[in-house]
Order: structure tokens, then C-alpha cells, then sequence
């Protein structure tokens, strides 16, 4: 049975603010967070010396930036990303085989380059906020879960170190793609805080029940009068679920 340490190396909490201000009194607040996400609002808002701040504070920064272009521009951008020592970075695997394989290949190079970790790639399947319709709308016939997996497996070819997919997409990417190919799911909200514009959701017990390696969390825990027991209360609730076994430590 995994143990609540365990647990709250696998939350990804999400700095979904408008700035410095704000995101640095929440990483203060939330003591025991390990991962923060920093989003494109936040990182136009404040660039790379955010990034800085919050390493300095000795926490990990999962860049959400969803890099979506030509191969050589996404290759660079990743570059960038890893002499910033960022843990996590996004990029969208509608962008193709190419932009993926030259991201991973930047990403080792400049790794081994600045003699530190490569950090994760993820690549972004399918928004989850979208539905069938809204895929059907931009010219995608198929629905969300056969594109997910498409999607899914073009970035494993590519080199990608897993996705980031809906909750209702875990088990048939954890079935297809196997143990070692990371999921991060964004869509979580515990039993007791509201929907908002998230579409495809699911609870943190559900999630790691189905295989999820890193849950995002961003307004139950940003937006709750207490940051600290937001997060707190989700762990609980983890630990004392029949499901508190099941998922894989992902430290």
C-alpha cells in the first residue's frame, strides 16, 4: 500500500493565477507540494524568472506550455526548457512525429550537455474540455478516446515520455502502451469541489485506481480558503481509499 508521502509526490498542483504575486504565495502556502504547473497565462505573464523563484524555493516546475510548431522551433523552445531545469514540459502530439522526435532528441542533447536530468516530455492528446462534437467541428471523425490512443501511440514512437490525457482515457492508454509510458491526468476534482469548464472528469481514488502516474490539481486546492488543507484533504482522502493500493510510485 503506497503511503501518504508517496502520494503527494504524485499531485501536480496548478498555478492557475494571473501572477508572480499570487503564484509564489501559493507555493509558499502549500509546504508540502513538490510539483507546481506553470501554465501559458502564468509564464507570459512572468517569463523565465518565475521559474527561477520557484526552484529556488526547491520545488519542481512542470512547464504546461503545450508547444505546438515546426519541428526546429519546438526543438529550441525545449532546449530552452531544460537550461531552465524544468522537470515536466508539454508539447501537443497533433504536432507530429517529426516536432516530437526532434523535442526528445533536443531534450537529451541539452541535458547531456548541461549535465543535468532530461526533463519529462509529455504530449498533450486530446484538451479536456473538448467532446465528440467539438472534434467533429475542426475535422476529426473519430471519437475522443480512438484519437487519444492514436495520439498516444505516435508520441511513444516518438519518443515521448507519456501523455497527458482526460481521466476517461487512462485505462485504455495504460492497457495499450504498457506500465513504463507515463500518464498525467489533468480533469481531476475531488467528490466534494465543483466541475467548472472541465468536461471529462473523474476523482483523484478514481484516477489512480485506473493507472494515472500524476493527478493535476489546479482550483479545488488554488481556489479553496485554505490552499494547504485543500491539498491535505486530498491526500486523505487517497489514503483512506480502497484504491490507495493500486496505482504505481511515481517518485
Amino acid at each position: 500500500m503506497e503511503k501518504i508521502e508517496d502520494f503527494k509526490k504524485r499531485i501536480i498542483v496548478a498555478l492557475d493565477v494571473g501572477g508572480k504575486k499570487e503564484a509564489l504565495s501559493l507555493v509558499s502556502a502549500l509546504e508540502e507540494t513538490e510539483i507546481f504547473k506553470i501554465g501559458l497565462e502564468l509564464f507570459t505573464a512572468e517569463g523565465p524568472s518565475l521559474l527561477k523563484e520557484i526552484k529556488n524555493r526547491r520545488k519542481k516546475i512542470f512547464l504546461d506550455l503545450k508547444l505546438h510548431d515546426i519541428p526546429n522551433t519546438v526543438a529550441g523552445a525545449v532546449r530552452i526548457g531544460v537550461r531552465h531545469g524544468v522537470q515536466m514540459m508539454t508539447l501537443h502530439s497533433s504536432g507530429g512525429l517529426e516536432m516530437m522526435a526532434r523535442a526528445a532528441d533536443s531534450a537529451a542533447q541539452e541535458a547531456e550537455k548541461e549535465k543535468t536530468i532530461k526533463p519529462l516530455l509529455l504530449a498533450v492528446t486530446v484538451l479536456t474540455s473538448l467532446k465528440d462534437a467539438q472534434l467533429q467541428e475542426i475535422g476529426i471523425s473519430v471519437n475522443i478516446p480512438e484519437q487519444v490512443l492514436r495520439l498516444a501511440k505516435l508520441a511513444k514512437s516518438a519518443g515521448m515520455d507519456g501523455v497527458v490525457c482526460s481521466p476517461q482515457e487512462i485505462e485504455v492508454i495504460r492497457k495499450e502502451m504498457g506500465a513504463g509510458f507515463l500518464v498525467v491526468t489533468p480533469g481531476i476534482r475531488p467528490s466534494w469541489a465543483a466541475s467548472d469548464d472541465q468536461k471529462r472528469i473523474m476523482t483523484p481514488a478514481q484516477a489512480i485506481e485506473k493507472g494515472a502516474d500524476y493527478l493535476v490539481i489546479g482550483r479545488p486546492i488554488i481556489k479553496a480558503p485554505s490552499p494547504q488543507r485543500a491539498f491535505q484533504k486530498i491526500i486523505e482522502e487517497l489514503n483512506s481509499s480502497q484504491y490507495g493500493s493500486s496505482g504505481k510510485n511515481c517518485s
